[in-house]
């Protein structure tokens, strides 16, 4: 089967899932009426504001970047986990079931729903499947057990509890991380392992918080009733807002770097939009090679700066291409833009990769040898314009290999090319 089929095949089947889940939770509670109507009211609202809290502008890191976030309803995913493991409310032992949790997360992620619809962008299906799978999860394998009596009668109970339900939303946890990391892949083609382990990272951050409010919000509705919601809810929300304000510097930092690499293109040095293009491609070129996302982050500040050096001369570059000039030249252009580089706060990192571009390709990092390909390429496929000016690039980096690029990273960058359709 074409890796096209099979990633179509993987997110039809997500999606065929949580519909199943969806329409029997919903028939259920339908039949049956709702239990604890003013226990569904409470957990709904939360799990709708928490869904509703997430559409606040989102914004993109920059060029090559994921335009999503791992968790970006903390709030709805921990509230929607502590009703999937609610026994008791004020001490009164709860009847509400699976179908009922599915039913209650499906309307509130529908609500959830309306401003993204609203503003033209879209319902965020991914999201919703992954929720309805993931929470039905914890309330099958919780739900029973409760309802059954089972759990009173084993070391679940008492205080075994807590752990029993931090180990089951670990495991919950785990599987939204499989998932999440399958719908990535069959998404955007990138290999999966290194989106695994991106997504288990994630987990010892909001991934923990979530998990750890979810279960301090079942045991406590399970003492002092629905006013534990708003009370145990608040530390999550304000840690929401701060991730958020985070996320925001980090986008205002990416933004002042990418300025600061236009200096070249403004001053005539480099073609416009080389030092973009060529941070994007290497942004996925590295992606490719299985590069966690700090060293993604570090690629990409490298691969926006790496012509900051040709400011130092007087005439500048045809094209900007500095592979023509002699090696000494090119290793004190490189030099000089890392001087300039270190000046700007990013990473050391970042200045280490502009200073060892010009290195041969065997002495260095390899997000320096990321770089120099996607900039030879670049300016090959700038010289080579027209119908097949990406494939002949492609073609003379290959022929270089033995001397200037790393074979695994000319490989890997026509992967990317290939999966773009900008090889024709």
């Amino acid at each position: 089967m074409p890796p096209s089929r099979r990633a179509s095949a993987v997110v039809v089947g997500v999606y065929a899932a949580a519909a199943a889940l969806a329409w029997w939770g919903l028939g259920r509670t339908l039949w049956d009426g709702v239990a604890e109507r003013g226990t569904a009211l409470g957990f709904g609202v939360l799990i709708a504001v928490g869904e509703l809290t997430r559409w606040a502008p989102a914004r993109t890191g920059g060029p090559g970047r994921a335009a999503r976030e791992r968790e970006s309803a903390p709030l709805g995913a921990a509230g929607a986990l502590a009703y999937a493991l609610l026994g008791e409310v004020g001490g009164r032992p709860t009847t509400h079931g699976v179908p009922q949790v599915l039913a209650v997360v499906l309307a509130a992620g529908l609500v959830g729903l309306v401003p993204r619809i609203a503003l033209g962008r879209g319902p965020a299906l991914d999201h919703l499947a992954r929720r309805l799978l993931t929470v039905g999860f914890a309330a099958v394998c919780f739900q029973p057990l409760h309802s059954t009596g089972t759990l009173v009668a084993r070391p679940a109970d008492g205080p075994a509890h807590p752990l029993f339900l931090v180990g089951l939303l670990a495991l919950t946890a785990l599987c939204d991380a499989v998932l999440a990391a399958a719908l990535a892949r069959a998404r955007t083609g990138w290999p999966y392992g290194p989106l695994l382990r991106d997504e288990l990272r994630a987990l010892l951050g909001i991934g923990s918080a979530v998990c750890a409010t979810g279960v301090v919000i079942s045991l406590a509705t399970a003492v002092v009733g629905l006013w534990a919601l708003p009370v145990f809810c608040l530390p999550l929300l304000l840690t929401q807002f701060a991730f958020r304000r985070f996320a925001d510097v980090r986008t205002t930092y990416h933004q002042t770097i990418a300025s600061l690499a236009r200096a070249t293109e403004i001053a005539g040095y480099t073609p416009h939009g080389h030092a973009r293009r060529v941070a994007a491609l290497s942004r996925a070129v590295g992606r490719e090679l299985g590069l966690n996302e700090l060293d993604l982050d570090v690629l990409e500040y490298a691969a926006l700066m790496h012509d900051i050096g040709q400011l130092s001369l007087l005439d500048p570059v045809p094209a900007g291409a500095t592979a023509p000039l002699p090696p000494a030249e090119q290793r004190r252009i490189a030099l000089l833009g890392g001087a300039v580089v270190r000046q700007t706060g990013v990473p050391a990192e970042v200045a280490v990769i502009v200073e060892r571009q010009a290195d041969p390709f065997r002495d260095q990092p390899v997000t320096a040898r990321i770089v120099r390909t996607v900039n030879a390429y670049d300016d090959l496929a700038g010289e080579s314009a027209g119908t097949g000016g990406p494939l002949r690039a492609l073609e003379r980096l290959r022929l270089s290999t033995a001397q200037d690029h790393e074979p695994g990273v000319v490989e890997a960058l026509a992967r990317v090319l290939a999966r773009n359709g900008r090889t024709g």
